[in-house]
């Protein structure tokens, strides 16, 4: 490839639209255009970084008998109404008519579908473990599209599912799939860790996120600094914190002025913030839902959706808590009206003795308050936010925390689909059995965008070898100069004969044009041709990633460049 043939219109300015910096850089270094909100077109540069996360993935799956298939994106209602989940996915699903009237959806997963396909067609224990993927576009009507490609209506997965006979099968399945996920990534060239994940509106019970870890991750990870254990913080399983035993006190209503906070609350009171409760109110479609954590903890309103069992959650306006019997700034437990609000507290709230906590009036708090005597929840449920600090699970470590961004996961769906869809095989006794199910997901495009969250400075992005566009830019200092354009476009011939992606920069512009495209662009090795090191039969050649520069013979290249790019690749 020729760079005055290549379609990669780049940028000087970054658009306003975009926030992070693989958004920015992408659209900078002509790899994408925006088509409309929350899709994109992918130019060449793109196409090709894609292909090659797609190639790596189709390698490893093919690896552990995984077979490719292609399944519809327009997906019939029955299949979704069948399967209980058509009423309740919610609007990230895009619902259509044909002209016949007959519903229809664009797939934002393929659950169904693939449970229908083996339902027709696997019949027999002896046709089981079974391994199918795709690699396909899908559609989420996300309500607020942004950051590029980490969070788009349209983009590109690879969707696995496996079917076993029972649960040591499905076991397998899933480690295989797992490690498959792990050399997918490593050869990527990420940085990534896989965690324990929530498996939100898949299903199944046993799910791991792959998080490439970057400071503009939109994912928080919890991890022990002492052993293995990390997890997404919305899924983090928290320890039971008791409070020290003390005699109960009489409760107490007490002014509070203009204390719609905690910490205005404990200074006004004099109190710790650990002898307080705070309040997070929800609505859904179950009614208001009222959660209560210990003063100095966040509400994890993940846990609080699958402790109450509801789909979705948002925040409860002012009308709704007046309803109830209760007011913003001034929410309590005590004396809620289990018709009108659902009490969801925290398990280590039901430990502490003579707290702190809204009395349901406007400037009004009650102060020696226990559980159990002043008032009984819906639900008591660990519902809080794993913090920096809080003792590992596990080991009791200390717990640390970093962003990540999540390119695949990982889960165990059980029964949950073949029951309902009745994909079942006959045993070896001539008995029915639902199929156990797993499903494997990985955001082919988020993947390439977190390699350039990962991998990005001042100048551009810095790709990793395996799935660089291209692995060297030949870049002649002055095209008009004949020996020099000469000598460029051998050294651009005898690279690609020995099988090594090059592209050379023929245009007549300056060099610092040149370098600041090859920078912004993101090849790995850049070779320069230049009239004085020719001269000397030499010629320059320097690693992105690292910025180091060596001086190679003009006449005996290849093996150099080679080590170059081996380097790199042993230092991803």
């Amino acid at each position: 490839m020729l760079v005055s043939k290549l379609y990669a219109p780049t940028l000087r300015e970054v658009p306003a639209e975009a926030e992070i910096p693989s958004h920015k850089l992408m659209l900078r270094a002509g790899y994408m255009r925006k088509s409309a909100t929350g899709m994109y077109s992918y130019l060449p540069l793109a196409q090709r970084v894609l292909q090659k996360i797609e190639t790596i993935i189709r390698e490893e799956l093919n690896a552990i008998d995984s077979q490719e298939i292609l399944m519809p994106i327009v997906q019939p209602a029955e299949i979704w109404q069948q399967s209980g989940r058509w009423d309740v996915y919610g609007a990230e699903m895009w619902r259509l008519k044909d002209r016949h009237g007959h519903d229809y959806c664009l797939g934002p997963t393929h659950e169904e579908m693939i449970t229908t396909l083996a339902h027709m067609d696997v019949n027999s224990y002896r046709q089981l473990p079974l391994s199918l993927y795709q690699i396909q576009d899908k559609f989420r009507d996300e309500r607020r599209p942004r950051f590029g490609l980490m969070r788009s209506r349209e983009f590109i997965m690879k969707d696995a599912y496996t079917f076993d006979k029972d649960e040591e099968g499905l076991n397998k399945s899933y480690q295989d799939m797992y490690d498959a996920y792990s050399k997918i990534f490593t050869r990527c060239g990420l940085t990534f860790r896989p965690v324990e994940a929530d498996s939100g509106a898949i299903g199944g019970s046993g799910s791991h996120e792959f998080m490439v870890l970057a400071d503009s991750g939109e994912a928080e990870i919890s991890y022990c600094t002492q052993c293995d254990y990390a997890a997404d913080t919305e899924k983090a399983e928290l320890n039971l914190i008791e409070a020290s035993a003390e005699a109960e006190l009489p409760k107490e209503k007490v002014a509070t002025p203009d204390c719609k906070t905690i910490a205005d609350v404990c200074a006004y009171l004099k109190s710790p913030v650990e002898k307080s409760v705070k309040a997070v109110a929800y609505q859904s479609e179950k009614g208001l839902i009222l959660c209560f954590v210990r003063g100095d903890h966040e509400v994890n309103d993940i846990k609080v959706i699958n402790t109450c069992g509801v789909n979705q959650l948002e925040m409860a306006p002012a009308e709704l808590l007046e309803a109830a019997g209760t007011a913003g700034g001034y929410m309590g437990p005590c004396g809620i009206d289990p018709e009108k609000a659902i009490v969801v507290c925290d398990q280590s709230v039901m430990k502490m003795h003579n707290f702190c906590c809204g009395a349901n009036e406007e400037g009004y708090h009650f102060i020696n308050v226990n559980p159990g005597r002043d008032f009984t929840p819906a639900f008591v449920a660990d519902i809080r936010l794993m913090q920096e600090g809080d003792p590992c699970p596990r080991c009791g470590g200390k717990i640390a925390k970093a962003r990540g961004i999540e390119v695949g996961q990982v889960f165990k769906l059980f029964t949950k689909y073949s029951e309902k869809l009745n994909a079942t095989y006959l045993d070896e006794n001539g008995k029915a059995n639902p199929m156990y199910m797993g499903c494997y997901g990985i955001g082919v495009g988020r993947t390439m965008a977190a390699a350039v969250e990962q991998n990005n400075d001042k100048d551009g992005i810095i790709w990793p070898v395996e799935i660089a566009p291209y692995h060297v830019i030949v870049v002649p200092i002055n095209i008009k100069d004949e020996a020099v354009k000469e000598k460029a476009f051998a050294i651009y011939n005898e690279l690609k004969k020995a099988g090594i992606e090059v592209i050379l920069d023929d245009r007549d512009e300056r060099p610092g044009v040149k370098f600041k495209d090859a920078d912004l662009i993101g090849y790995p090795v850049r070779v320069v041709i230049g009239k004085k090191t020719l001269d000397n039969g030499q010629i320059e050649v320097k690693a992105r990633k690292t910025g180091n520069v060596q001086m190679l013979p003009a006449d005996d290249f290849v093996d150099g460049i080679r080590n170059v790019l081996e380097e790199l690749k042993k230092s991803e």
